[in-house]
């Protein structure tokens, strides 16, 4: 297949956003069982995984069934697509903020994103904050958000699709990594008096949540860039 006839689409591989091969209609490239991948859109390398460990990415950000190929030899998702859930409302005078961060290797350079919305106005955030993990990455994005805010009592609603940091955040998940960095996000969540964090569909057309990944990857990008 020619390289102009290759179409990118988004999956999961190790708890890792990667970017796959697939054909005109969306399905992954398999060839000997094993379809090729990458961690950026305008990275040169390129690397043949077994199909087996790549997978959709669901709601929560954790990795679905692993795809799995029909009699005609196209890939297909194991499980059905969940319905949606309805759009949430933010309260009036509210602070919306969407974060999420990206990490090429997991562990490896690594960025974060963040899309801050308040009475009409927006402010972005891509940084890039060296060798780390995905997890990490998805964390540190919510503390630099928290981090940024200059009050503390108007309502504040932070849109994520990381499970892992929602389970550790709100769910009463014990951290068994990253303990201090969870510590001291949830300090800062104790300062505000309406504060929410909210799990979103990563990658299902959510503005926000499509900028942030943009901020994200292309803070590890121009890293990699400025390295070269």
């Amino acid at each position: 297949m020619k390289p102009e006839d290759i179409n990118w689409v988004r999956k999961q591989f190790k708890n890792n956003k990667v970017w796959v091969a697939a054909d005109k209609r969306g399905q992954p490239i398999i060839l000997k069982n094993k379809v090729c991948i990458k961690y950026q859109l305008d990275q040169e390398h390129q690397y043949w995984v077994n199909q087996k460990t790549v997978a959709e990415i669901a709601a929560d950000g954790a990795p679905r069934n692993s795809l799995k190929t029909d009699v005609n030899g196209q890939s297909t998702p194991r499980s059905r697509e969940k319905t949606p859930s309805p759009p949430v409302t933010d309260p009036p005078n509210a602070v919306s903020i969407h974060t999420d961060g990206a990490s090429s290797g997991n562990p490896g350079p690594s960025g974060i994103g963040v899309v801050m919305a308040y009475g009409g106005h927006e402010k972005e955030i891509s940084k890039y904050i060296g060798i780390a993990t995905n997890n990490i990455a998805e964390l540190t994005a919510i503390q630099t958000a928290l981090m940024s805010l200059k009050r503390n009592d108007l309502p504040v609603r932070i849109y994520t699709d990381s499970g892992y940091a929602c389970g550790l955040l709100l769910s009463g998940w014990k951290a068994k990594k990253n303990v201090a960095l969870v510590r001291a996000i949830k300090e800062l969540m104790a300062r505000f008096t309406d504060l929410k964090i909210i799990k979103v569909k990563g990658h299902s057309g959510i503005r926000g949540n499509e900028r942030a990944d943009q901020l994200a990857t292309s803070a590890i990008t121009s890293c990699e860039n400025t390295t070269e």
